[in-house]
């Protein structure tokens, strides 16, 4: 969930142009949680298999981005979440219980028959286990996509991948990407060009913004240690944060006395006693520095397999998937081609 600085950052729309020919290190949860809270019935239930396995992530992650690398030309990194750092112990723990309040308040809104509420209750009731990440992981390497493991953070990883050059930008959602340091974001990459707003019970149109911390830091007139600072004020992954205190108190706060060490009294006492170690991950996170990445052809047999065979996708939407990566990858093989498009498999 990141932390809440959406209204003291600057954002320049650029439209699926402005991502035009870009690779990105995507921020791989965050984009998968988004396909489990959209893709979804009309009463809330997420897509399955005839075996009971989830698919709504498989249909988003093959559908837009072999979209994207198809019509715009993008490259993908996707970058998982290691085991979570300690210090996020609480912060899990108060998500799992908004997660199980909100499903207990979905199924009552389904005995009512109420299938707005349900469905808008079973957006915050979304949850990831082994079998959603290994199918997407498995989804992926099929599809030719490189997948990283981070050791803790993804945004960390992917944040290090960016400035090393590996990545033009950060896909993500959360300004978590700018106090790790990334140097460019890009938020709403989606050809959809909506998002579902569960408290409002409506969907916003959106496009793609690109967000670069330079920019940022230069416009608040701070340095990325103090948005840091203003970050911890507000709350983060890992603490709660002051009450009372919103994004644009904080900036005031930080920019009035320089950081957290010379907050007046009353306001540090309130402060988590290990703000410090908060800091120092944000500031150092550990993130891998030896991997390799490879954007491989795809394996257009074992995607139909996967897809068709195992998860139930109807062949014509495997179809168009295959299509779409046999296009960006013209040198694939023609046999594989003909089994596909014309060796007597209807389709």
């Amino acid at each position: 969930m990141g932390t809440n600085l959406t209204p003291i950052i600057p954002r320049t729309k650029i439209g699926l142009k402005g991502i035009k020919g870009k690779v990105f290190a995507v921020d791989a949860l965050n984009v998968i949680y988004q396909f489990l809270s959209l893709i979804r019935l009309p009463d809330g239930e997420f897509f399955r298999d005839s075996k009971g396995n989830i698919t709504s992530h498989l249909i988003g992650i093959s559908s837009r981005f072999t979209r994207l690398m198809l019509d715009y030309g993008c490259r993908f990194i996707f970058v998982f979440d290691g085991p979570p750092h300690p210090l996020k112990k609480a912060e899990l723990e108060k998500r799992r219980k908004i997660r199980e309040k909100a499903e207990r308040e979905w199924k009552e809104a389904l005995k009512r028959g109420d299938l707005e509420a349900a469905f808008s209750k079973a957006v915050v009731a979304v949850s990831v286990n082994e079998q959603i990440i290994n199918d997407a992981k498995r989804l992926l390497d099929l599809m030719g996509v490189p997948v990283i493991d981070a050791p803790h953070d993804a945004e960390a990883q992917a944040a290090y991948m960016v400035n090393r050059g590996d990545a033009w930008a950060l896909n993500t959602l959360d300004w978590d990407a700018l106090l790790y340091g990334s140097k460019r974001m890009v938020r709403y990459i989606t050809l959809t060009g909506s998002e579902w707003l569960p408290s409002k019970k409506m969907a916003r149109r959106l496009e793609p913004e690109l967000i670069e911390l330079s920019q940022v830091l230069g416009y608040l007139n701070i340095t990325r240690e103090q948005l840091i600072d203003v970050a911890i004020l507000v709350g983060t992954d890992y603490n709660e944060g002051v009450r009372g205190i919103g994004p644009k108190k904080a900036l005031r706060l930080i920019k009035t006395y320089g950081s957290l060490e010379r907050l007046p009294v009353h306001i540090r006492e309130k402060l988590p006693e290990n703000w410090k170690d908060i800091r120092e991950i944000f500031l150092h996170p550990p993130v891998k520095e030896d991997y390799s990445l490879s954007f491989k052809q795809p394996d257009l047999d074992g995607l139909y397999h996967f897809l068709v065979n195992e998860r139930d996708f109807s062949p014509k939407r495997v179809r168009s998937i295959v299509e779409r990566l046999s296009k960006i990858k013209p040198s694939y093989s023609q046999f594989t081609l003909e089994f596909f498009f014309g060796g007597g498999h209807d389709l």
